[in-house]
């Protein structure tokens, strides 16, 4: 099968999920091309992206002007500059019996000039909500052979919904084929949104095991104990309270360090923090890193802390791919009861939750298990469990590739049945005090 994957930045250190599910396809002999608004030719970046060529398969979308004026001259320049490269497509952007006197905006001229040389797609997958309005047009104009699918992972189906207004995904929700969501809590909520229920799954962002070994966690007399963050430097990963909580245990366990491995627009704001608290000798920014070097930090951690929170503006996360990792690596994790954490940490079972941006809460669990060694390595056994069994990124490809290929011999969507991808709904909250 062709497969186009819709994203907004590639290839990105914190989206490790796309190269996952493109170098899967790949290996399985399906042709993969990817389309971004922007993309980064990063100094860290993630080996599979040179190994398997993923620059050379990506490609870069227009941006199309606000101004009326401005999209029109410039889409009739793309209009004639490249209409020879396929005359059928762009006659196809411009049918105003199919699509309107809108086609005369010549939005879908800036989305032909960079498909002009392509063969139709059978997949046109979304990685994100955020790309619907760009997966929308690739199918129009490859129509009817591909299919649309719509990824929900976080942002996209929580700030951006209340940035936009909850009836922003109307219009994809009636024309788009099938729906996925990396946890339930965002398949129930994009079901609210209006969704069809039949129509979306959830379906995981999976790890490669083999590339995060397990080590049984112990403690070392030779030096205090280890606890590390991985995340962007943002205000949805809530690592100011993780400071906090360390601020407040640094008297009693001045041995204590925590590493922070990203970085965001909170560096200056955290490092402020952490002067402020006079924990410099114990708490570090380390900077981006990528996926290796996070392994070898990860392999000399005791225990790793998310901490996710609901910002300002709505933004949740899912299960974060860093959480797994750390799982899958035997570390004892804390999370908090927030989005889709609680369907991946089963607290006092693979690891522990409290509430959001609740210090306290953080520096008591944290004081358990610097106290409580012992616990370590049967939670990181349970953690490593659980990613095996519920995330592992083999099964969920060859999962993704049947989604694909039912979609792919419908003439129906509702054909189309989730069972095989979804998982029940979490049932878990955060306890009441």
């Amino acid at each position: 099968m062709r497969v186009a994957f819709l994203v907004h930045d590639f290839p990105s250190l914190s989206e490790t999920f796309i190269i996952n599910q493109a170098t899967g396809l790949i290996d399985r002999g399906h042709e993969v091309d990817i389309y971004t608004n922007r993309v980064h030719h990063n100094a860290k970046m993630h080996p599979d992206v040179m190994k398997y060529g993923l620059l050379e398969r990506t490609r870069t979308l227009l941006p199309i002007p606000s101004s009326l004026l401005m999209r029109v001259l410039i889409g009739i320049s793309l209009f004639i500059t490249h209409f020879y490269r396929n005359p059928a497509l762009f006659l196809r952007s411009l049918n105003i019996f199919r699509y309107g006197l809108g086609a005369l905006a010549l939005r879908r001229v800036y989305v032909a000039a960079v498909l002009a040389d392509k063969p139709a797609y059978d997949i046109v997958h979304c990685q994100f909500g955020t790309q619907w309005s760009n997966g929308m047009t690739f199918c129009e104009l490859f129509r009817p052979k591909a299919k649309l699918i719509v990824m929900f992972r976080g942002y996209d189906i929580s700030s951006y919904v209340q940035e936009r207004g909850e009836h922003i995904y109307d219009a994809v929700f009636r024309k788009g084929d099938f729906f996925l969501a990396n946890c339930d809590f965002f398949r129930q909520r994009a079901i609210k949104l209006g969704c069809d229920s039949n129509k979306i799954a959830v379906h995981r962002s999976g790890l490669d095991c083999g590339k995060f070994p397990y080590i049984a966690r112990h403690p070392r007399p030779e030096r205090g104990v280890s606890i590390a963050t991985t995340g962007r430097l943002v205000e949805k990963k809530g690592i100011e309270y993780v400071i906090r909580a360390i601020a407040q245990l640094l008297p009693i366990y001045p041995t204590l360090q925590y590493n922070i491995i990203g970085d965001g627009i909170l560096k200056p704001k955290l490092q402020q923090l952490i002067d402020e608290l006079e924990v410099g000798h114990a708490v570090h920014l380390l900077g981006w890193k990528n996926e290796q070097e996070i392994t070898e930090i990860l392999k000399d951690t005791d225990v790793f802390v998310a901490p996710s929170v609901t910002a300002e503006d709505g933004n949740q996360d899912a299960p974060t791919n860093v959480l797994k990792e750390a799982m899958a690596m035997g570390l004892p994790v804390i999370g908090t009861w927030h989005g889709g954490i609680p369907e991946l940490v089963k607290d006092g079972i693979n690891g522990f939750l409290v509430p959001e941006r609740d210090v306290a809460a953080l520096a008591d669990r944290l004081s358990y298990l610097i106290q409580h060694p012992e616990s370590w390595e049967p939670l990181g056994r349970s953690g490593r469990a659980t990613i095996e069994t519920q995330y592992n990124l083999d099964t969920l490809n060859e999962r993704l590739v049947d989604l694909y290929q039912g979609l792919h011999s419908a003439t129906d969507a509702a054909r189309v049945t989730p069972p095989v991808f979804a998982t029940k709904p979490t049932t878990a909250q955060a306890p009441t005090t």
